[in-house]
């Protein structure tokens, strides 16, 4: 375990930069330019919201680990159910296929844009995603943890700044009749308003990889109460790019229809924006593009695999104990569930490349924005107990309102999706 003293900014808000370069990028780049293409810009509040939202689970998140030492994971099959560790396990293979496959379309879609060398977009598609995978499964495996998060904060800095830059150069400002951007209002488009809405709370700011932010403040050295204050200031800068990045992608794509669809959204994208910010804004955007999709595939392919490897080791050790399991200390990168379940994850959903990008990216969206009523319910249940987590580390009363008012949010939502 690698410990820090921190004492400055930039090394308190690490793992919270990971959060934001792993959360946003496929799901943030695609998932809101469609939607802003589609529903125009007033769907910047449910940007705004999933940010929000993911925050409050996160820090529940990290309130946990530092109260008992125990990952997420770990305590809900200890303190809950058993079962829930053999109902995870299938929920994280068909996220990782999907999550997978729109990483490698999104970086394959935007590698294209950038040197349009083949006949068939969709080729250029398939070819360089497969290539970003490879190079994302090389650096993980070879360049461990400090090189990760170098790739990561130089990812992160050139797509916010260049998000922020296009999205500020081509808005026209607020419409006739608009007020604020930030006003829930549930756009109808073709009956997809509804749809889209979801996807965009479940693809900002990260899904399933929220858990991901234990391992990496066990990577920190970060354990115990005193690490608390470190972990909010850290999450709160890590959620504050996610929405802005969001935001500033959400604007872009309500200034140009998008009427490419697959391997050529990117392209039309930028083609678009080309006519008012020149060739340099084109390639302005389409780096800013690769360095948010990149870092989404690279954030994904390094903390993923932690994920398998503590539901395999705790597994194992419920298999062959009985009575008090103690929580597992840092998960070993070198060992054969994490390296394994990388290559497969960096590999298997490959297969995925061959199906509409539009398609991948928003069942992946819609898939893993399951997971946050999911979590806010687990964290209702594991942070409510004083004797679990003792009564400074409990769920405060605001917190509680935000955790039931997710899970109402999701409720809604399903019951207007299962009436048609």
């Amino acid at each position: 375990m690698v410990a820090h003293k921190h004492s400055n900014l930039i090394a308190v808000i690490g793992p919270g930069l990971l959060v934001a370069a792993t959360g946003v990028g496929a799901g943030d780049l695609a998932t809101a330019s469609f939607a802003g293409s589609l529903l125009g810009a007033s769907l910047v509040w449910a940007v705004v919201l999933g940010a929000f939202l993911k925050f409050v689970v996160t820090e529940g998140l990290a309130r946990w680990q530092l109260a008992t030492g125990e990952t997420l994971l770990e305590g809900a099959v200890h303190r809950l159910s058993p079962i829930i560790g053999w109902l995870f396990l299938p929920y994280l293979l068909l996220w990782s296929f999907f999550v997978g496959s729109a990483l490698m379309s999104a970086c394959g879609v935007t590698l294209y844009a950038m040197a349009p060398i083949f006949e068939d977009p969709a080729d250029g598609k398939v070819v360089f995603g497969m290539a970003a995978s490879v190079a994302g499964l090389v650096l993980v495996l070879n360049g461990g943890y400090r090189l990760f998060e170098g790739v990561m904060r130089v990812c992160i800095g050139i797509m916010f700044i260049t998000a922020i830059v296009t999205a500020a150069l081509v808005w026209p400002g607020l419409m006739d009749g608009e007020q604020s951007l930030l006003v829930p209002r549930m756009p109808v488009f073709r009956g997809e308003g509804l749809a889209w809405t979801v996807a965009l709370l479940g693809g900002v700011g990260g899904t399933l990889t929220v858990l991901c932010y234990g391992y990496w403040i066990r990577e920190e050295g970060r354990s115990g109460a005193e690490y608390l204050r470190i972990c909010r200031i850290d999450l709160g800068v890590g959620y504050l790019v996610t929405a802005i990045f969001g935001i500033a992608m959400v604007i872009i794509g309500s200034t140009v229809e998008i009427e490419g669809k697959g391997a050529t959204l990117l392209v039309t994208l930028s083609d678009r924006l080309a006519q008012s910010l020149g060739p340099a804004g084109r390639w302005m955007f389409l780096i800013g593009a690769a360095g948010a999709v990149f870092s989404s595939l690279l954030g994904v392919w390094q903390a993923v695999p932690y994920l398998f490897a503590d539901w395999w080791a705790l597994m194992r050790r419920r298999a062959g104990r009985q009575g008090e399991i103690p929580p597992a200390e840092t998960i070993d990168t070198a060992s054969l569930p994490y390296r394994g379940y990388l290559v497969a994850l960096a590999v298997l959903p490959m297969l995925g490349l061959f199906w509409s990008f539009q398609d991948i990216q928003k069942l992946y969206a819609i898939i893993g924005a399951t997971f946050i009523p999911l979590l806010a319910l687990a964290l209702l249940f594991l942070n409510g107990r004083r004797a679990w987590v003792g009564e400074g580390f409990r769920n405060q009363p605001l917190t509680v309102i935000v955790l039931v008012a997710a899970l109402a949010f999701f409720a809604w939502i399903a019951a207007r999706t299962a009436m048609g």
